[in-house]
């Protein structure tokens, strides 16, 4: 049992610097081929800075970082009874090539369904670039499975 002890639990600050190679490999992996994601000449002409970092890449930040890792360690939920519950993002303003983004997670919420057989934990996140405005805020929930 996932003990209820672990909601308001922050997690250490996750920080990515943006690489424009990784953006493109990125949009590339996910289908995207609008020129704004893949074409720095293209996103200058079309009046941004760089770049534009594609939907859900923020995700990556915490991904990289090994927060998934922690939370899964920190919280003692078994890898072989972890699923992906959900994943949602609200944006706030656009990410570039050449940022630096800072993601910092708290666990919000832990609760469970078929009388324990299923636990669920909320964790959401904000990610701020390095001018500290919010860049999106995005909510996660893993389930462990009995």
């Amino acid at each position: 049992m996932i003990e209820k002890k672990w909601i308001g639990h922050e997690f250490p600050a996750c920080v990515l610097a943006i690489e424009r190679g990784r953006l493109q490999f990125f949009a590339k992996a996910i289908g995207e081929t609008r020129s704004v994601y893949t074409d720095p000449s293209a996103a200058r002409a079309a009046g941004f800075p760089d770049l534009v970092v594609p939907p859900t890449f923020l995700f990556a930040v915490e991904l990289d970082s090994g927060a998934l890792d922690r939370v899964v360690a920190e919280l003692q939920i078994p890898v072989a009874k972890l699923l992906h519950g959900e994943q949602s993002f609200t944006y706030h303003r656009p990410a570039y090539a050449g940022d630096t983004v800072t993601v910092r997670s708290t666990v919000t919420d832990i609760y469970e369904k078929k009388n324990g057989a299923l636990e669920f934990v909320v964790k959401s996140s904000r990610a701020l670039n390095q001018r500290d405005e919010l860049v999106a805020e995005f909510r996660s929930v893993i389930v462990c499975r009995h």
